[in-house]
């Protein structure tokens, strides 16, 4: 018991500090971009959409490793000591590079960002969600700390940037090296039968998942409503700003408005699993996907900072139910061996590749028509991807039990080869 309140509270130390590395040095990224390397919508979208690129490389890179190395911390060694480097980065390296050059600053960025941050997260999600199952805790109480270190970096980080963007950057470094020595200190243990499970994953199970309708199914979700949630997200800043006499108030006051929001998420973290478990998680994604359409379609409709601030929020209970309905689902519904490799694949790779699609096309449509017109536009694009999946996602309880069989079957075929 000792053991897994100690493992609980190291990993949810991990997730706060990743998270405030992320936040300081990335929840203003496009109004960085913007004011002070100066780029259009046009050129911002294209840097998402290269972003997003090396994002959907390293996913599926990550998610077979992570499978395959089981409980081993490698993973989150390599990112951990990636993220130091962050405030010299963005200083020293890309910003100049962006400036210089802009699709050698994009690529340059996109391998940085795609490595540590937006192909990282779903990593070491997917590394706290098994460990969660070893041990007995829920997922998403402990990933609720992540969102507590993001709301707290962006208390501030609204005010910092408008006197230097270089102090949020260096904040994050800070940062990074005490997440370095915070996985540094865990121990986990594996067992035989777990270290031979992990060393049975192979191509051919990737390959058997492809043969999978129920994962295509599960795609069309993926694509049609958690990526539009991302490529929302990423301009959403600028478009608040500009609500405001002027960007300075504009920055600051979405920085407040953004720890609000992350410090709501953080509370429906720690009651998104009794939803879940409640509802069920096919049940929970459509709720999730019918928030988000409220959400951006409200967008486009409501008028002045108030609306806005209000249609914001709505993130906040959105965020945590699709998060955790989607490990639910995927444990529920495929082999538990590629737990990883489902969330990196299914859910994060399929998110950004959508992203690397939609996010062009969005910063156009925000130059040419604005983003009130746009918000509708994505809006009803999630809402008919919304109801689809009411017909296309699986209901567990149908196949669970075949499920059980099948992971059944996976470990006696192991325990067999190790006799």
């Amino acid at each position: 018991m000792m053991k897994q309140k100690n493992i609980y509270w190291k990993l949810s130390a991990y997730f706060f500090f990743f998270f405030f590395t992320w936040a300081a040095s990335y929840s203003l990224f496009s109004i960085w971009l913007g004011q002070y390397i100066h780029l259009s919508g046009v050129s911002t979208g294209i840097i998402f959409s290269v972003n997003a690129i090396f994002t959907f490389c390293m996913q599926p890179i990550y998610g077979y490793i992570s499978d395959k190395i089981g409980f081993k911390k490698h993973i989150l060694y390599f990112i951990s000591i990636l993220l130091v480097l962050v405030g010299p980065f963005f200083i020293y390296v890309y910003g100049p590079l962006l400036k210089y050059n802009l699709i050698l600053g994009a690529i340059v960025g996109g391998l940085y960002l795609g490595t540590t941050f937006l192909a990282g997260i779903g990593a070491i999600e997917s590394y706290v969600e098994k460990i969660s199952r070893k041990y007995g805790f829920e997922y998403g109480k402990s990933r609720m700390w992540g969102s507590l270190g993001w709301a707290t970096a962006t208390f501030f980080a609204g005010e910092l940037i408008n006197i230097n963007p270089d102090i949020n950057f260096w904040i994050a470094s800070i940062s990074a090296i005490i997440l370095f020595l915070i996985i540094s200190s865990i121990k986990i243990e594996m067992t035989d039968s777990e270290v031979q499970m992990a060393k049975s994953v192979g191509i051919k199970d990737v390959g058997n998942l492809l043969k999978m309708k129920r994962f295509w199914l599960f795609m069309i979700y993926v694509l049609g409503v958690a990526c539009v949630y991302s490529v929302f997200d990423q301009q959403f800043p600028i478009y608040y700003a500009s609500l405001f006499p002027n960007h300075a108030l504009g920055n600051q006051m979405f920085g407040y408005l953004n720890s609000i929001q992350v410090f709501m998420e953080a509370g429906m973290m720690f009651l998104a699993p009794t939803i879940v478990n409640k509802l069920g998680a096919k049940k929970s994604l459509i709720l999730a996907g019918f928030l988000m359409t409220s959400r951006i379609i409200g967008s486009g409709l409501v008028v002045g900072p108030i609306g806005i601030s209000s249609m914001k929020l709505i993130h906040s209970f959105e965020l945590p139910i699709l998060l955790v309905a989607i490990f639910k689902y995927l444990a529920a519904n495929f082999d538990t061996r590629l737990s990883s490799i489902l969330y990196l694949f299914a859910y994060q790779f399929g998110t950004q590749v959508g992203a690397a699609i939609l996010s062009p096309i969005a910063g156009k449509l925000y130059d040419s028509i604005g983003f009130k017109q746009t918000y509708l536009i994505m809006g009803l694009f999630v809402l008919v991807f919304a109801v689809t999946s009411i017909f296309t996602l699986d209901n567990n309880k149908k196949i669970n039990n075949g499920i059980k069989k099948s992971i059944n079957l996976d470990i006696n075929t192991i325990a067999n080869k190790t006799v």
